[in-house]
């Protein structure tokens, strides 16, 4: 297991920053690490376009720093709890 180093948990600090202020604009939908043998994270977002989507991801420190990387997915929701239609 990777050890963290005091410069990537700053990082990472700053991160979450990012997520928290995403969350209060509404841009944030959900975010958070996956459990697992490997460190991954899902972030869902709203953004007006592919090009405002990857301005988001690209303003995140841990993708700008290269501690994280990021990848875009566009998302089709199928199914959703308390959804009506």
């Amino acid at each position: 297991m990777a050890t963290i180093t005091d410069a990537e948990r700053e990082t990472f600090g700053r991160h979450a920053d990012h997520l928290e202020r995403l969350l209060r604009e509404g841009t944030l939908v959900l975010a958070g690490p996956t459990l697992g043998p490997v460190n991954t994270g899902i972030t869902v977002i709203e953004a007006e376009d592919e090009a405002a989507a990857r301005a988001i991801m690209a303003a995140d420190p841990a993708i700008a720093e290269g501690v994280a990387t990021g990848e875009l997915r566009p998302l089709r929701l199928s199914f959703l709890r308390g959804r009506a239609d």
